[in-house]
C-alpha cells in the first residue's frame, strides 16, 4: 500500500487498527499457551475438579437435613451457592499463578518477543476461563447425580453457568491487580483469601438469611455474593430474572472497568 496517499489522520487510524488487531490475535495465542501449560501441569486442576465435588457433598449431607429437612430440598439451594462459592474462589488462582510467572521472570522473555505487551496478562485471564468452566460442569453435575433436577430447564442452567463465570472473570482483574503490585505469590493468596472468606460465607450460600441474626442479616443482604447466588437460584431452579442479575452484571461490569485499567497500568510498569 502507498501509504504517501493516505492522510495523516487516516494513517494513524490504520495503525491504531493493525495494533488492536494484534493485540486480540497475541492475547488468544497466550491463553492458548496458558490452557497448554494446563494439559502439561494437570495437577493445576485439582482444585477445580475435587473441590466442587469434595464441597458438594460435604455440604449437602451436613446442613441439608437440618436446614430443609432432608437432602433433596436442600440440593436447589446448595448447588448454586456451592457453584459461586468454588468459582469465584477458583478466580484467586489468576493473581497468584500471575505473581509466579513475574517472579520465575517469563513475562521479562515476553518483552523481548515481537507481541503486544498486554497479551501476556489478556491471556492468562482468558485462559481461566476454562477453570471456570470445568469447575461449573462439575458442580451441576454432581448435584445431578445427587438428584438435583433444575426446574429452570436446560436453558436457564446454561444461563446461570455463563453469568457465574463472567462475574468470576471479573473478579478475577481484582486478583490480577494483586498479584501485579504483591511482592510474593503466597502474599497474593493470604490478601485474596482474607477479602473472599467472608464475601462468599457471610452470604446466603449455604443457609437461609432468615436463619441468621438481625444485625448479620443487613450485611449478607448487601453482600455480592448474596446477589449472584440469588440470580443463579432464580434462573436455575424457576428460569426467571429478577433484580438480583441486574446488580450481578452491573457489579461485574463496574469491577471492570475499575480495575482492568489500574491492572493494566500497574502491570506496564512492572514489566
Amino acid at each position: 500500500m502507498n501509504t504517501t496517499s493516505i492522510k495523516p489522520g487516516a494513517e494513524r487510524q490504520l495503525k491504531n487498527h493493525t495494533s488492536f488487531s494484534q493485540s486480540v490475535r497475541n492475547s488468544l495465542t497466550m491463553a492458548f499457551r496458558g490452557i497448554l501449560k494446563i494439559r502439561r501441569t494437570p495437577e493445576q486442576l485439582f482444585d477445580v475438579t475435587l473441590q466442587p465435588i469434595i464441597f458438594t457433598l460435604m455440604f449437602t449431607y451436613i446442613f441439608g437435613g437440618a436446614i430443609s429437612g432432608d437432602v433433596a430440598s436442600y440440593l436447589p439451594v446448595i448447588i448454586p451457592g456451592i457453584l459461586v462459592q468454588t468459582v469465584i474462589t477458583t478466580s484467586i488462582v489468576t493473581g497468584v499463578q500471575l505473581r509466579e510467572d513475574m517472579d520465575k521472570g517469563v513475562f521479562d522473555r515476553f518483552k523481548s518477543l515481537p507481541i503486544a505487551r498486554i497479551a501476556p496478562l489478556a491471556g492468562a485471564l482468558l485462559a481461566d476461563t476454562i477453570r471456570y468452566t470445568i469447575a461449573t460442569v462439575l458442580t451441576f453435575s454432581m448435584g445431578f447425580i445427587m438428584g438435583y433436577r433444575p426446574e429452570g430447564g436446560l436453558g436457564s442452567v446454561a444461563l446461570a453457568a455463563l453469568l457465574v463465570i463472567f462475574c468470576s472473570w471479573a473478579i478475577s482483574w481484582i486478583f490480577a491487580f494483586f498479584g501485579v503490585i504483591a511482592r510474593t505469590a503466597s502474599s497474593v493468596q493470604g490478601i485474596s483469601m482474607l477479602v473472599l472468606f467472608p464475601l462468599t460465607f457471610l452470604s446466603n450460600a449455604f443457609v437461609p438469611v432468615e436463619t441468621m441474626p438481625n444485625w448479620l442479616q443487613w450485611f449478607v443482604k448487601l453482600n455480592p455474593i448474596s446477589h449472584l447466588v440469588s440470580a443463579a437460584r432464580q434462573l436455575a431452579n424457576t428460569g426467571t430474572v429478577g433484580w438480583d442479575l441486574t446488580i450481578s452484571l452491573i457489579g461485574a461490569i463496574v469491577i471492570v472497568a475499575i480495575f482492568a485499567p489500574i491492572t493494566v497500568v500497574a502491570y506496564m510498569r512492572r514489566t
